[in-house]
């Protein structure tokens, strides 16, 4: 067994370069490029199945940039879509992100065949110091180029409307690892709580804080993450559920039953989340639902929403973060969807699964030798975490998908910790926002 888990932290270390090591052409300083402060841009893709379409909505501003300012032109996971920032005169590239949509998600539903629709979407770059060229690219489930979008971002530019940091929502620091500028801001926000219910919402918030880092890697990671609670007000207290015929004014205007799924938890207001939050650093949002009623939602680089007074919360909370932080795929299986997300012959860009198209790309490296890829699951228990293979059932599908682990918390809800693989995934991630690339 020593020996075994000797070998797998040595491939553990040896995936890592290897991932980091992708793309990356020289060293950047941030400084050079980009000023200390904040472009926000706001983007309404829209569209149907057959064709969809992004549009500029709006540029705004704001003092100090909270993001990372190391590894600025490569990008840690592809996401299901990319924003590419070119400096206008050179050409060159000289910052890259990416992230995932609800939008995106909503073209694989039933609905999409039938309707157009439009979904607003908020994104942070860094401010540059000379115009820049900003390209954003959507990918659908085959990994195939979708739609394209490129805009001139002009910095003497009079219509990119400031945004005031003189009267921040409330907040509470609820874990401070250091100077935001060397840290990963999250916010936990609050979503239902009127004003009489904000003592509770700041207990809530603690517990959340408390949870995730008591998970690895975020437990040996405390001393570069950074939460803080803030709490705008609703006017009524709960969230809507539209299958109950309930319907709350409530600070970020989320819902239950999102595509007509009764646990889907999410708000499709994100300009409003986002002005929630103008004044404060921030890079990732989990926002807390003041409701019993059970459900959830994280969305990559976009926020995480948990119902905060159900007995699920804590381990949702853990499980929904891993999406919107890490990128990890849900490695449980149903086989109900309306349109499948994963396919033969393409490789999913989350880190926990695989399709065994590019499976040298992931753990491949972690296993003991000799291991049977796929791996049989006769002997091994299904709440096992201890052996590593390559095992059937992932990503809502029972065939064709391949997890690293018979469980993990991305699996179920009463498992207490990220498997090694996702664990790995997650670090990576995070050296990747505050580390330079050597």
């Amino acid at each position: 067994m020593k020996k075994y888990f000797s070998f797998l932290f040595f491939a553990i270390a040896m995936w890592s370069l290897q991932g980091f090591a992708s793309g990356r052409q020289h060293p950047m300083d941030f400084s050079t490029w980009f000023q200390d402060s904040t472009l926000r841009v706001d983007y309404i893709f829209s569209g149907n199945a057959r064709q969809q379409v992004i549009a500029l909505d709006e540029l705004r501003s704001s003092e100090g940039w909270y993001g990372r300012r190391h590894n600025l032109d490569t990008l840690v996971l592809r996401g299901n879509g990319t924003i590419t920032m070119r400096d206008a005169e050179s050409r060159s590239v000289i910052y890259r992100t990416s992230f995932s949509t609800l939008f995106q998600e909503w073209l694989t539903t039933e609905e999409a065949v039938r309707l157009t629709k439009s979904f607003e979407n908020v994104f942070q770059l860094p401010m540059p110091r000379r115009d820049a060229l900003v390209e954003v690219t959507l990918y659908d489930t085959r990994s195939r180029e979708a739609a394209t979008f490129s805009h001139l971002v002009k910095v003497d530019d009079i219509l990119i409307r400031p945004v005031s940091a003189s009267h921040p929502s409330p907040h509470r620091s609820l874990h401070r690892g250091g100077d935001s500028k060397e840290c990963i801001d999250v916010v936990v926000v609050a979503e239902g709580y009127t004003a009489e219910e904000m003592e509770t919402f700041y207990a809530d918030a603690q517990k959340a804080c408390d949870e995730i880092l008591k998970y690895e890697p975020f437990a040996s990671n405390r001393r570069h993450l950074n939460f803080t609670a803030v709490a705008p007000e609703s006017r009524e207290s709960g969230v809507s559920i539209p299958g109950k015929k309930e319907w709350k004014e409530t600070a970020l205007s989320s819902s239950f039953d999102t595509f007509y799924s009764a646990r889907y938890l999410t708000t499709l207001r994100l300009k409003l989340l986002n002005d929630v939050l103008a004044g404060l650093p921030y890079e990732h949002i989990v926002i807390l639902a003041n409701t019993d009623n059970y459900g959830g939602g994280g969305i990559y680089n976009s926020y995480t929403l948990t119902a905060a007074h159900n007995s699920m919360f804590l381990p949702v909370t853990v499980h929904e973060f891993g999406h919107s932080f890490g990128g990890l795929a849900d490695e449980y299986y149903y086989d109900d969807q309306y349109e499948e997300f994963y396919f033969p012959g393409i490789e999913p860009w989350e880190q926990n699964i695989t399709t065994l198209v590019r499976f040298d790309d992931k753990w491949a490296s972690m296993l003991p030798e000799g291991t049977p890829v796929p791996t049989p699951t006769d002997g091994i228990a299904p709440s096992d975490m201890e052996h590593i293979g390559v095992y059937e059932g992932g990503g809502y599908q029972s065939k064709g998908v391949y997890r690293a682990f018979r469980d993990c918390r991305m699996k179920t809800n009463e498992v207490e910790a990220f498997c090694k693989v996702c664990e790995h995934a997650l670090q990576t991630v995070i050296d990747y926002q505050v580390k330079p690339l050597e």
